[in-house]
């Protein structure tokens, strides 16, 4: 199943409080659901003034919709064609 790597451009991510944070995921988690168990989220990291997300998805489009329902921005999407890490290098 396809990886994507979501950029959410959020000014003042950084900033996002514990309480709505929890809140935002738990949103994130209800459309999950509603969308069905081919859709993942893996983690997201939080930057300055983004959230960037992978996620597990048959395609884009579910990741957009996932995003329409939740109303969470979804800048860019990005299907991830290879990973490397340390051990290429070797």
């Amino acid at each position: 199943m396809p990886k994507y790597v979501i950029e959410r451009e959020i000014p003042g991510a950084a900033n996002i409080g514990p309480e709505d944070m929890q809140g935002i995921a738990q949103k994130s988690c209800s459309v999950l659901k509603e969308l069905g168990p081919e859709v993942q989220w893996v983690q997201s990291y939080v930057t300055e003034d983004k959230i960037y997300c992978v996620y597990i998805a048959p395609n884009k489009e579910m990741v957009l919709e996932h995003a329409k329902r939740g109303g969470f921005p979804a800048n860019s999407v990005a299907e991830v064609k290879r990973m490397i890490d340390p051990t290429t290098a070797e």
